[in-house]
C-alpha cells in the first residue's frame, strides 16, 4: 500500500468541491481511502481518524491525504486531483501570476443588476462584510453562511431594519421567495401559507406537511436559526411577520422555530394578536406541540382534513435488541425535536441546546456511551466542511460506528431532501444501512425523510431505496423519533423481563 499526505500552504477552496474532489479520488481503482479538505481543527481530527499522519496545516491550507494500492495509483489519483481544482484554481490566494484584478464585490455587481435580494455564500468571517455592502446598495439579503458572530449578525439587521430591508440569516439555509427556491428548500405547490422560520430543517419539514395535505406556500422567509434567542431577539422574526402580513398572496403565516427565549417568545406572540393575518404558532419546546402536530392545526384551521402521514415499512423487520438509541441527524430542528421526544428514556446525551455535553471529538470517536441525539449540522462538525445535507460523509462514518456498535438497539435518521441536498442520498445512506445489519445482528434503523414528491429526489424513490435496504420510513419527524422512542423502550422492557 502507498500512502500520501501534504500540506498546500495557502491554497483555499469551497467546501462543496473539495467534497466533491474527495469523493472522486475515493471511487477511484485501487484507491481504499480519500480526503482533500482545508486544513480545520476538525478536518485534521478526521484525518488522524482515518490513519493518516496529521500534518501542520491551519484553516489556509488544504490538505490532501490518499491511500491506495500502489505508486502509479497514487499519481494517477494527483493527476485526477490536479484535473478537478484546476477548473477553481482562480479562486484559491495565491494562485495567479503577477498583478491580481480588482476584487469583485456584492457592490460592484449590484450596480450592473436590477436584483433586489442577494444570497451571501461566503465563510463565515467574511460574510458581514458581503451582507454589508448588499444593504448598503438597498437589497434584501440572504446570508446562507453559518460560524457568523452573534455580534455581526445583530448589526446586520438592525442596519437592514433601518433601511427596511429583511436580513434572513447568518445560517439561513432555506428560502423561498415568489416561488424561487433559494439554498436547501423543497419543491412545494404555490398556496396562502406564508412562513416564518428560525430554523431550516423545520421550515421544510412544515413545508413539506403541508404540501402532502394539498396546502401550498405564498413565501417562506428563513432568518436564521439564532434570531429567537435573547441576544437577537426576534429581530428579523417580526419583520417578517409584519411583511408577509400586508402580502395579499399570504392568508396565513406559520412561525416555525427551535426553542425560542421566553421573552421573544412572548413579543412574538404580542404581534401575532396584533396582525391582520392569522398567525399559527410551531415553536419547539416542552410542553408545546411537535411540528407535525402544529401543521395539523394549520391544516385543520384551513378547513381540509389532515391525511395520513406517509410511511414505508421493509419487507422484514428488525430484531429486537437490547441497548441505546442513536439519534444521527442532519437538521438542527429536526434533532431538536427528536431529542425532546427522546427525552422519555432519560438521559440522552447531545451537542445541541441548552444541555449540550458532548463535543466534536467525542462524536467522531463513537466512545459516547447511553442515548445521543447529535446534529452533525452543528456550526462546530461544519467548519471548513459542507453541510451533511451535501456531504454525508461524517454521518455516514458515524452511522458504520454506531450502528455496528453491539450497544446500540435503535439508530434514528433524517434524510432532507430538496435543491443544493444530496441528489440521491438513499445511494450512499442504503448500501451503509446494509452494512450494520449485516452477519446477524440487526438494529432498528428508522428514517424522518423530510421531502416532496416534485423534489429532484423523489420522496416515493428514496423512500423506497432505504426500506429495501431495511429501513422504517416516515414523512413525518415526530412520528419517525415517536417510533424509535417506542421501539427503544420495547426492547428495554423485553430485555429486562428475559433477565
Amino acid at each position: 500500500m502507498t500512502r500520501h499526505v501534504e500540506a498546500r500552504s495557502g491554497q483555499y477552496f469551497d467546501s462543496v468541491i473539495l467534497m466533491q474532489t474527495s469523493r472522486a479520488l475515493s471511487t477511484m481503482d485501487g484507491v481504499s481511502a480519500a480526503l482533500v479538505a482545508m486544513g480545520t481543527e476538525l478536518n485534521l481530527e478526521l484525518l488522524g481518524g482515518m490513519g493518516f499522519d496529521v500534518p501542520a496545516a491551519g484553516p489556509n491550507d488544504l490538505v490532501v491525504a490518499v491511500d491506495c494500492l500502489d505508486e502509479p495509483t497514487l499519481q494517477h489519483a494527483l493527476q485526477v486531483l490536479a484535473e478537478s481544482l484546476a477548473g477553481h484554481a482562480g479562486r484559491q490566494s495565491g494562485s495567479l501570476d503577477g498583478e491580481l484584478p480588482p476584487a469583485p464585490t456584492v457592490g460592484t455587481a449590484l450596480r450592473r443588476s436590477t436584483a433586489n435580494l442577494v444570497l451571501v455564500s461566503v465563510p463565515g468571517p467574511s460574510a458581514y462584510v458581503e451582507a454589508l455592502d448588499a444593504l448598503h446598495a438597498d437589497r434584501h439579503v440572504m446570508v446562507f453562511s453559518d460560524n457568523v458572530p452573534v455580534r455581526e449578525e445583530i448589526a446586520l439587521k438592525e442596519e437592514g431594519a433601518r433601511r427596511g430591508l429583511l436580513v434572513m440569516g447568518p445560517d439561513c439555509g432555506t428560502a423561498i421567495v415568489q416561488g424561487v427556491a433559494l439554498g436547501f428548500a423543497n419543491v412545494v405547490r404555490p398556496g396562502g401559507v406564508g412562513i416564518v422560520a428560525a430554523s431550516g430543517t423545520g421550515a421544510q419539514q412544515v413545508s413539506a406537511l403541508l404540501d402532502a395535505a394539498g396546502l401550498g406556500l405564498s413565501h417562506l422567509l428563513g432568518v436564521g436559526g439564532r434570531d429567537l434567542s435573547a441576544d437577537v431577539g426576534g429581530r428579523a422574526t417580526l419583520q417578517a411577520m409584519r411583511m408577509l402580513d400586508t402580502d395579499p398572496a399570504t392568508e396565513r403565516i406559520v412561525v416555525v422555530s427551535k426553542p425560542a427565549a421566553a421573552e421573544v417568545a412572548k413579543r412574538v406572540t404580542e404581534l401575532a394578536d396584533e396582525l391582520e393575518t392569522m398567525v399559527h404558532l410551531a415553536v419547539l419546546g416542552a410542553g408545546e406541540p411537535d411540528l407535525t402536530a402544529a401543521t395539523e392545526l394549520v391544516i385543520g384551521a384551513a378547513g381540509i382534513a389532515v391525511p395520513e402521514w406517509p410511511e414505508l415499512l421493509p419487507a422484514v423487520s428488525s430484531a429486537p435488541l437490547a441497548g441505546r438509541l442513536a439519534g444521527l441527524f442532519a437538521g438542527g430542528t429536526l434533532a431538536g425535536e427528536a431529542l425532546v421526544i427522546a427525552s422519555r428514556l432519560g438521559a440522552v446525551r447531545t451537542n445541541i441546546g441548552p444541555d449540550a455535553d458532548l463535543e466534536p471529538a467525542e462524536i467522531l470517536a463513537a466512545a459516547v456511551a447511553g442515548h445521543l441525539v447529535v446534529d452533525f449540522g452543528d456550526d462546530a462538525l461544519t467548519a471548513g466542511r459542507a453541510h451533511p445535507m451535501i456531504d454525508p460523509t461524517l454521518r455516514l462514518e458515524s452511522l458504520t460506528r454506531y450502528g455496528g456498535d453491539s450497544a446500540t438497539a435503535v439508530v434514528l435518521l433524517d434524510v432532507v431532501l430538496g435543491f443544493a441536498a444530496d441528489p440521491d442520498p438513499a445511494a450512499t445512506l442504503a448500501p451503509a444501512i446494509e452494512l450494520v445489519r449485516r452477519d446477524g445482528r440487526e438494529p432498528a434503523i428508522i428514517v424522518s425523510l423530510c421531502g416532496t414528491e416534485g423534489d429532484p429526489q423523489s420522496w416515493s424513490a428514496q423512500a423506497a431505496a432505504l426500506a429495501a435496504a431495511g429501513a422504517e420510513v416516515y414523512l413525518s419527524n415526530a412520528a419517525a423519533a415517536r417510533r424509535a422512542v417506542t421501539l427503544a423502550m420495547r426492547i428495554a422492557g423485553a430485555a429486562g423481563a428475559a433477565q
